[in-house]
């Protein structure tokens, strides 16, 4: 289940074969204690991102911002916003982490910019500006109102009147963020030189926000009603993303960014993209005009987690891998909670192996290293512009943001001053020097198994064949061309047995959820196991 012979590193680009850890600026380390993480922070740290074995950085959006929504709404696309430190501090950092071995992304936010943005300001000076068209301004209906029926994903209508212009600019998202018009070419060649600009300062590559929003359907028409729509569901499922979204001119553009990473060497370009697999697929573009290194692979994020689901999620995005198409997984992020808090803390050890012995690159999210659960925000705590706009929907993402427990002292190492947002509740024991000293802890496993991914080229770069396994067990074997790995999981919380493929043997545990034992033939419940095989 590969689609290729599995071949060593050294034939393969270098994020063929990474781990990416995805750091949320805002909470990783403040470093001049106004309660905001920052770039020094994270230079302070990098010995710990480099000490888990991971591979690359990817940061959340460092540059000038409002902070409408934290960063996703950029008023300067070249720039460091002063919460976060200089351009200089992001220099530095690059090479910093570049002197660990460690790789850095940068987040790119191509569908909009923030209303405070110069462009913006010119855009809306006038109908006549040169620059009006870099937007998407239009008339209202002709009954009145917005142009059309197209919904914000932050709730409420996706249009916003102008008065001084008597028009309305579109916004996908906030308000204080207009959709930028990539069918006007000056667009391009501006976002163009921005990619450049950073390519050119040594980033690594990017993760490109909400790609598949970037191209509208060039006459705008309402979007269909959405017949399964309940109000608990949120205002942006009300109609059909069909002509809002995923535009077939789309690919053109990702093919371009392709064309300009290329260019610079092995730069990588992971695209956010929310679709089902077979749309998912056509991001990877075609042999004549590639398209994203790796479209973001969510999958696992909403999945009830059962055997037989992830066992037919597995199988369904391996076989619709084009030719050259390397897979990524995808369980933690800013914009999802937490880990733990979704499956448990006995199954969030299950999980991490899974993320870390599936064939392709998985990013880990900071902080679920830590095993860190469900998070409660108080009310009068709560800053995420989503929960605010549409309260009691469950749509918050605070929790997913929460600072980094680094230690037992005042505001767990994270900052002298209060935090931005209030830690988690157990950070006190779920903390990195706690979990340090804790050959049991989350963090102990999260470093045994990157460190077993970087010695094991089955792990790394291996074929994937989903084998037979009992009720609530998922096995699968890893396989390269000197190395044979079983990953066993019991996704359950009852004893199961242990199925090995016909003719193999266990040569060696290599990597246990719980502590090693002697091997029965069994798998205990929510017990994860990584064997090396032997044939018989």
């Amino acid at each position: 289940m590969n689609g290729q012979e599995a071949s060593d590193d050294s034939e393969r680009p270098w994020w063929e074969s990474a781990v990416i850890y995805q750091i949320y600026p805002r909470s990783f380390q403040d470093s001049n204690d106004d309660g905001i993480g920052d770039l020094e922070g994270i230079g302070r740290r990098l010995d710990y991102i480099a000490g888990l074995g991971v591979d690359a950085i990817w940061l959340s959006p460092v540059f000038p911002s409002p902070m409408a929504d934290f960063g996703y709404d950029v008023s300067d696309y070249c720039g460091v916003d002063p919460i976060f430190g200089t351009r200089d501090d992001l220099d530095q950092l690059i090479a910093a982490a570049h002197a660990r071995g460690l790789k850095l992304l940068l987040d790119f936010v191509p569908n909009h910019s923030s209303t405070a943005h110069p462009w913006f300001a010119e855009s809306r000076a006038s109908r006549a500006n040169p620059k009006r068209d870099w937007y998407i301004w239009r008339d209202g209906a002709p009954g009145g109102g917005p142009p059309n029926n197209w919904t914000s994903d932050m709730g409420g209508p996706a249009w916003e009147l102008d008065a001084a212009t008597g028009q309305y600019y579109l916004h996908s998202f906030l308000k204080e963020q207009a959709d930028l018009n990539w069918r006007n070419p000056a667009v391009r060649a501006a976002m163009t030189d921005v990619l450049r600009f950073w390519l050119d300062r040594g980033v690594d590559g990017f993760r490109i926000d909400v790609l598949w929003h970037c191209i509208k359907a060039e006459d705008l028409p309402d979007n269909p009603v959405n017949p399964e729509f309940v109000p608990g569901m949120g205002e942006k499922f009300r109609v059909l993303q069909r002509h809002s979204t995923n535009q077939p001119e789309i690919h053109e553009l990702a093919a371009a960014f392709r064309a300009l990473a290329d260019g610079y060497g092995e730069r990588l370009l992971v695209g956010e993209i929310c679709l089902p697999v077979d749309e998912l697929m056509r991001y990877y573009g075609s042999a004549e005009a590639p398209g994203v290194h790796l479209p973001f692979n969510f999958q696992l994020f909403e999945a009830p987690w059962d055997a037989g689901v992830l066992s037919a999620i597995i199988a369904e995005y391996e076989a619709a891998l084009p030719p050259r198409g390397w897979p990524n997984w995808v369980l933690g992020s800013h914009d999802a909670p937490r880990l733990a808090g979704r499956v448990g803390d006995l199954q969030a050890r299950v999980a991490a192996m899974l993320l870390l012995t599936l064939r392709g690159t998985p990013t880990l999210y900071q902080g679920d290293e830590l095993g860190i659960g469900r998070v409660a925000i108080p009310p009068d705590r709560i800053r995420d512009p989503q929960d605010l706009r549409q309260p009691g929907l469950g749509l918050g993402r605070d929790a997913a943001r929460t600072p980094m427990a680094w230690d037992e002292s005042a505001n767990a190492g994270f900052s002298g001053a209060e935090p931005w947002l209030p830690l988690h509740g157990s950070w006190q024991l779920h903390n990195v020097a706690s979990e340090d000293r804790d050959p049991a802890s989350m963090l102990t496993l999260y470093r045994r198994l990157l460190a077993l991914r970087r010695r094991s080229a089955a792990l790394r770069i291996g074929d994937l064949r989903l084998v037979a396994s009992d009720e609530d067990v998922l096995q699968y074997e890893r396989r390269s061309r000197q190395e044979r790995v079983l990953v066993a999981l019991n996704i359950g919380s009852e004893t199961r047995r242990l199925l090995l493929p016909a003719g193999s043997a266990i040569a060696d545990v290599l990597a246990s959820t719980h502590a090693l034992r002697t091997l029965d033939g069994l798998l205990a419940p929510n017990e994860g196991l990584v064997l090396r095989l032997e044939n018989v």
